[in-house]
């Protein structure tokens, strides 16, 4: 899933009487997600916004532990808002998501400034821990559901252009990566009724969103049945009551043809051709896949547990553009200098970028991360050099193959979603095109939330710059 990291906080409509909620979210685009869960929950018990963490009565942070450098993010922050909690003792500050949940009971132990620690099944009962913390007590809650899907929560949008939006379609995951946090932080898979799904899609599309991103740590495992909503026991239900991912696209898909669909993350041993082939079929289900190949050697891929070959996983590129054509847009995940690769191996990833070209990419070095198989099984033998050369050498090729990617859609006219104001220039709109590249444009009289034709005619290696025709 996509990174980032950005402040999260409330609408300044929402308005309440037990205090002001102040939010930041790090990490995947499934954080920034449980955020606006956790403001409809406490908006509904009283909670109003703030922009500014001076003025907040609870201050949470909903954390990332998928890198060392996302933890020490939030830790450095910690001892930011120790300055705040100093000149208002009163201030109740939480650490909720993935490293509340590695940590657990480590936080208020160790880090004094905490009073609240909740994982990412635990949102619902944040009321009560607030109301536990406020007393003086330890207020802590991660235990970890196999159902909880937060299905009928319906989500506060956090920091909202009004165009754009998140729906979870289930949490968790199962694939147990070698050097992956998220099954025990996020727990075991479980998807989410899928008339909510749409039920969500089609209010934003009332509200004026025109487009949803469905998002799950592994969406093509989506698998939902009325008689048992269990993954563990889908396979004893008939076949008929099953909803699979490519069902759900096409649902969401059919809820009106100006709402644009895109989804992530999908895994290369889950992807199939029915779900290239509904997207194929609908005008308005995005021809982008977010594909996380990790490493381009297979002795590699075993030790990451990643369930396939280099060799399918180009087969898998090859049907995508097979079937979607050679302009779907295409993009990776990469981790350099994973335990023992060799030089050789490391030129394997290399020579695979080579092959796909990906449209762009997260690549980083790898973090060993406490309590994952490979920190119990591996050594973490490469030096902090080899691996910056390395991932240097990713970053550097990969750059070149965005720019190739993006000179090759200099002369075309795509369809574009005005999403606002170019972050450059008060003048010029961006959106994205279908393959998700950014595009921007000069402003004219067009208005977020419409659809224009946009003629590229230049391009940098991020970004397709041209007019509206």
């Amino acid at each position: 899933m996509q990174k980032s990291t950005e402040e999260a906080v409330l609408s300044e409509s929402t308005r309440g009487s037990k205090g002001k909620l102040y939010i930041e979210s790090y990490g995947c685009q499934m954080n920034f997600s449980d955020s606006e869960i956790v403001a409809s929950v406490l908006e509904k018990q009283g909670f109003s916004s703030t922009k500014s963490i001076e003025e907040a009565d609870v201050v949470f942070l909903n954390t990332c532990s998928i890198r060392e450098k996302a933890e020490q993010t939030v830790r450095h922050r910690l001892q930011q808002i120790q300055v705040f909690k100093k000149r208002k003792p009163e201030m109740l500050v939480g650490v909720l998501g993935c490293m509340a949940e590695r940590l657990k009971s480590k936080f208020l132990e160790e880090e004094k400034i905490v009073d609240l620690v909740a994982g990412p099944d635990a949102y619902r009962n944040l009321p009560e821990l607030i109301a536990q913390a406020e007393s003086g007590q330890k207020a802590i809650n991660t235990f970890l559901s196999r159902e909880e899907t937060y299905f009928d929560i319906d989500p506060v949008r956090l920091n909202s252009n009004g165009v754009t939006a998140f729906i979870s379609i289930m949490r968790g995951c199962d694939n147990m990566c070698s050097f992956c946090v998220v099954p025990f932080t996020r727990g075991r898979e479980r998807s989410r009724d899928p008339h909510s799904i749409v039920a969500e899609a089609q209010k934003l599309f009332d509200s004026g969103y025109r487009e949803v991103t469905l998002l799950g740590q592994n969406v093509d495992s989506y698998k939902w049945s009325p008689e048992e909503n269990n993954k563990a026991r889908l396979e004893k239900t008939t076949s008929s009551s099953i909803v699979r991912f490519y069902d759900l696209l096409a649902m969401v898909a059919e809820v009106n043809p100006a709402l644009r669909i895109r989804f992530s993350t999908s895994h290369p041993k889950d992807i199939t051709d029915d779900v290239l082939h509904t997207m194929a079929r609908y005008e308005n289900i995005c021809k982008y896949i977010h594909l996380p190949v990790q490493s381009g050697n297979n002795r590699i891929l075993e030790m990451m547990n990643r369930g396939y070959t280099r060799e399918w996983y180009l087969q898998k590129v090859s049907r995508i553009r097979e079937i979607l054509g050679e302009d779907c847009g295409l993009s990776s995940d990469m981790i350099t200098g994973f335990c023992s690769e060799t030089e050789e191996e490391h030129l394997q990833t290399l020579d695979l970028m080579e092959q796909v070209k990906f449209d762009f990419a997260y690549m980083f070095a790898y973090s060993e991360r406490p309590g994952t198989p490979a920190e119990k099984k591996f050594t973490d033998d490469i030096d902090a050099e080899t691996k910056k050369k390395r991932l240097g050498e990713i970053i550097a090729l990969q750059n070149r193959h965005s720019q190739e990617r993006n000179l090759h859609e200099v002369g075309k006219t795509f369809r574009v979603l005005i999403e606002g104001t170019s972050k450059r220039s008060a003048d010029d709109l961006q959106g994205r095109n279908s393959a998700n590249k950014v595009i921007v444009f000069p402003k004219m009289n067009y208005q977020p939330g419409q659809y224009v034709n946009v003629l590229v005619e230049s391009s940098t290696g991020a970004t397709l710059l041209g007019k509206i025709v």
